[in-house]
C-alpha cells in the first residue's frame, strides 16, 4: 500500500501538494481531521496522535485561539494575529519530525475579525518572499455577521 508521504512530503504542505493531498482523500473516501489549537501543547498532541494514527491533520488557529496562545492579557488589537503566527511558526518548526502531511489552516473569519485575518495574510507574503510558499496553507474567510 502506498503511504500518504509518497504523494506529499511530511510537515506542512502549501500550493500543489495541498490539492494533491485534498484530492487522495476525496478519491480513496477519507477525511483529515481538523483541530483548533490554542497552544504549542496541543498542536503537538493533535500531530503525536495523527502520526501514531499515519493520518494526514489539519491544525486550525482560531481568533480566540490566537489570543489564547499570545496570553489572554494581551489586550493589543494584534495580538490574535500575533498568537496565531506564532502558533504557525510552532507548527511549521516541527510539523516534519512527525513524518505526516499537515495542513495549517485558520479558522472561520467573520467580518469583525478582519484585522486577525489582515496579520496573518502579512505573515504569509513575510514568508512567501523568504521561502517561496505561504505561511498557512490556507485560510476561512466567511465575513459572517
Amino acid at each position: 500500500m502506498t503511504s500518504i508521504t509518497d504523494i506529499v512530503p511530511s510537515g506542512v504542505v502549501t500550493g500543489d501538494n495541498l490539492v494533491k493531498l485534498l484530492e487522495h482523500a476525496r478519491d480513496n473516501g477519507y477525511a483529515i481531521p481538523a483541530v483548533n489549537c490554542t497552544s504549542s501543547s496541543s498542536a503537538n498532541a493533535c500531530l503525536e496522535a495523527a502520526a501514531k494514527n499515519n493520518s494526514p491533520i489539519m491544525i486550525q488557529v482560531s481568533n480566540g485561539g490566537g489570543k489564547f496562545m499570545v496570553g489572554k492579557s494581551i489586550t493589543d488589537p494584534n495580538g490574535a494575529a500575533a498568537g496565531s503566527v506564532a502558533l504557525a511558526y510552532h507548527v511549521r518548526a516541527v510539523a516534519k519530525y512527525y513524518g505526516i502531511p499537515v495542513v495549517l489552516h485558520s479558522d472561520h473569519c467573520a467580518k469583525k475579525l478582519l484585522p486577525w485575518f489582515d496579520g496573518m495574510l502579512a505573515a504569509d507574503k513575510e514568508y512567501f518572499d523568504k521561502f517561496g510558499e505561504p505561511l498557512f496553507s490556507s485560510h476561512m474567510l466567511d465575513l459572517s455577521e
